[in-house]
């Protein structure tokens, strides 16, 4: 019987290691032996600390989403994809921290000749990028800022600046500000102690900004705040401009007068396509209809990456063997002004 190695969150929070039968891919999926897995932290990691504190009586669960390697076997049905061939892949149940996965061949796309695995595996966060810049709906010149960076909110505000946008950065971690500067986000700010709206102001020539992006979960109503006082003002003090959400946010705050004429938007997930199982399937949309769905937007991170327009490699701070994922658990969770981009090689 064959098997697979499948990394897993057990019930005291804890990162393990598990082995499962291996089976052969459904119709419409590709079998893929993994080079290089993602963490993406506070989707994947955000309820182990309270695991951590009030342990479980669990099973353990396996995690990941966000994955490249090579298809060894294709499904009934895959034409476009055949053994050999170098894919990034994506999805929730499919894309796992594992060394062999099934994943629907509309989750994934051809890797570039010249983009290896490690930055590959970054195409489903930065297709969540993306599509949340897609709905910021930018203009060359405008100024934007993005609140949180951790991977997307880093994603971003990079795609901001590759439309023509100013951008500015704001965490409370001074290493996740510092690979923000290094990956060229022109001005980042620390979310506690420093004056944003008035460095806003200044950035922005008294302009204000034109939007902000929220980019964490959790409670967000003192980053949606900011965001709003750092934006355009008319004469009769309402503020104008876009606030967009993408990371999992809850916000309590007054609309009408109470917020002014601000467009609130959620950007969810990675674009048209992602969870309707037909299409991850194999179906698919008329592209005259649905422009960008998530495949195309996989592909279009993938050629940015390649041009080096798109910079990721910047982002990995830890590198380890897919058998340490208690130690890669371990450092996002108790250390995560040391962490940020892990990569798990099996």
């Amino acid at each position: 019987m064959a098997q697979r190695r499948v990394a897993c969150i057990d019930g005291r929070g804890a990162g393990v290691l598990i082995v499962q039968e291996l089976t052969p891919p459904e119709a419409g999926q590709v079998q893929v032996e993994v080079r290089a897995s993602l963490i993406s932290p506070g989707t994947e990691l955000g309820r182990v600390p309270a695991l951590r504190q009030e342990p479980q009586e669990r099973p353990p669960r396996p995690f990941g989403y966000a994955n490249a390697g090579v298809v060894t076997v294709v499904g009934d049905g895959v034409e476009d994809v055949g053994p050999g061939d170098a894919v990034a892949c994506m999805g929730g149940g499919y894309a796992l921290h594992a060394d062999v996965v099934n994943v629907p061949v509309n989750l994934t796309a051809p890797t570039p000749e010249g983009v290896d695995f490690e930055t590959a595996a970054f195409a489903h966060l930065a297709a969540t990028a993306l599509h949340a810049i897609r709905r910021v709906t930018p203009v060359f010149g405008e100024n934007g800022m993005v609140v949180g960076l951790g991977l997307v909110g880093q994603l971003t505000a990079q795609f901001g600046r590759l439309s023509g946008c100013h951008m500015m950065g704001v965490d409370r971690l001074v290493s996740r500000r510092e690979l923000a500067t290094a990956c060229g986000i022109e001005v980042v700010v620390g979310a506690d102690g420093e004056d944003s709206v008035s460095l806003a102001a200044q950035v922005t020539a008294g302009y204000g900004m034109d939007f902000g992006v929220i980019a964490f979960g959790g409670d967000a109503t003192s980053a949606f705040e900011q965001i709003v006082a750092c934006l355009k003002q008319t004469p009769d003090t309402h503020r104008m401009g876009r606030i967009i959400i993408v990371g999992g946010a809850h916000i309590a705050h007054g609309f009408a007068a109470a917020l002014g004429n601000v467009d609130v938007r959620s950007s969810a997930r990675t674009g048209p396509g992602y969870h309707d199982e037909a299409w991850e399937h194999g179906a698919d949309y008329p592209t005259v209809f649905v422009e960008w769905s998530t495949r195309r937007n996989l592909a279009e991170c993938l050629r940015a990456i390649a041009d080096n327009r798109l910079r990721v490699s910047e982002l990995i701070t830890h590198r380890l063997p897919l058998e340490h994922i208690g130690d890669a658990v371990d450092v996002l969770v108790e250390r995560p002004e040391q962490a940020l981009g892990v990569v798990l090689t099996p």
